[in-house]
């Protein structure tokens, strides 16, 4: 199955913030550690920069459903580095791959809801709860880096099962 990248996402370690949303790049280098320009505080401090959480993938249909249950998330604001246009989330699993350009990544892991949505203003204390409940099982996938390299925005993507 081809896709495409509809939007790449990172955000760079910035002291007293948190690391959602992460702001769109046209471009970026995606090495084992993950995407160049992007700090993930919780993969780094918690997870000992645990390699096969070396970037976050999301797709547009998640995104769709929870815009229409009427959560309205934009792309980056679930923490995803690679937001993916026209795949079936339901269809990705663990041992998947995707190639992009030079660039080959495995699906790793599920992603699990961040608890740290304070910087969503449609989400808020009072609606966190709910919110988290609603991102189960998703929130995207982890990939690790089987093959590093340059990738953009517009780039196919392919999905070898």
């Amino acid at each position: 199955m081809t896709t495409s990248i509809s939007q790449i996402n990172v955000k760079p370690d910035t002291p007293g913030q948190v690391g959602l949303p992460k702001i769109p790049v046209e471009t970026a280098t995606i090495s084992e550690w993950g995407l160049a320009g992007d700090y993930n505080r919780f993969r780094k401090e918690k997870k000992k920069n645990d390699p096969d959480m070396a970037v976050m993938i999301l797709s547009t249909d998640i995104l769709d459903a929870l815009n229409n249950e009427g959560w309205p998330v934009n792309p980056g604001d679930l923490g995803e580095n690679l937001t993916l246009k026209n795949i079936d989330y339901s269809i990705m699993a663990l041992g998947d791959r995707l190639k992009i350009r030079d660039v080959t990544l495995e699906i790793s892991l599920i992603c699990d809801p961040c608890t740290n949505l304070n910087n969503l203003p449609y989400v808020g204390k009072e609606k966190s709860a709910s919110f988290i409940k609603t991102l189960m099982k998703r929130r995207g996938w982890y990939a690790r880096v089987l093959k590093s390299g340059e990738v953009s925005v517009g780039d196919s993507v392919t999905l070898i099962q």
